[in-house]
């Protein structure tokens, strides 16, 4: 069952722009969002929930279109964009305490159970934090409000291997509830080790969005690691 569905989505740039980018994230599926530098995951995953305003196309989470649902569909997902900007001078326990309020499915089990996991220390600010730690606390907030869809923007990025295994694992614990996660990453072995579906973008358009398998069968030769399959594509693109 397709929970997020894009359709055409174009957003024009002076340099830059998204051309009718369309592609569905499955229920309980872990779908990886990839593409080198400025190939536009970024701009699409904030077109998706409106935070920049695309010029056209059409979205919609739940078989619901988001345009005209944004308020009651923002309650039900989780996004991240990999670090905190907010409060940065706040003890991590006065952000919670204001953020809880906004959703009626706070969950202050899974809170307490995602705090520890990560080793958070409430009594810290923001500006106290590593930039991995930082990381930690985005997911801590948004994985504490039972969302149905998490939205993640890099969410690895600035993890140590051993703290990224440990959100990959997360990640997989949540698919069997039937959490659907969007994540974008340039780490492709964080991909092979947990995505279902792939979904490839280059230079603003989307090249492939398939099953993790049926896109290693059609695009990658015989021993190639999905990174290997992706540098080789992307130099393809460059010189096409």
């Amino acid at each position: 069952m397709s929970i997020i569905e894009v359709r055409d989505l174009v957003k024009k740039y002076p340099a830059f722009q998204l051309k009718d980018v369309s592609f569905s994230v499955q229920q309980g599926k872990i779908t990886g969002f990839i593409g080198r530098n400025g190939a536009g995951k970024t701009t699409t995953i904030k077109s998706m929930l409106n935070l920049v305003h695309p010029d056209s196309g059409e979205i919609s989470f739940f078989g619901l279109p988001f345009a005209s649902h944004e308020a009651d569909i923002k309650k039900r997902i989780g996004y991240s964009t990999g670090t905190v900007s907010w409060y940065p001078r706040k003890r991590i326990r006065d952000i919670v305490d204001i953020v809880s309020r906004f959703y009626e499915t706070w969950d202050d089990e899974a809170y307490r159970k995602y705090l520890q996991m990560f080793e958070l220390n409430e009594d810290k600010t923001p500006l106290e934090l590593s930039e991995g730690m930082k990381v930690k606390l985005n997911l801590l907030i948004a994985l504490s409000h039972r969302a149905e869809i998490l939205i993640l923007d890099e969410p690895t990025s600035g993890l140590d291997p051993f703290s990224r295994d440990e959100l990959l694992s997360v990640f997989s614990e949540l698919k069997e509830h039937g959490v659907a996660i969007f994540f974008s990453t340039h780490i492709t072995s964080d991909l092979e080790k947990c995505a279902d579906d792939i979904v490839y973008i280059s230079k603003g358009q989307i090249v492939s969005a398939l099953p993790k398998n049926a896109f290693t069968e059609q695009f990658s030769q015989e021993g190639e690691s999905l990174e290997e399959t992706v540098l080789r594509l992307e130099r393809g693109m460059k010189n096409a």
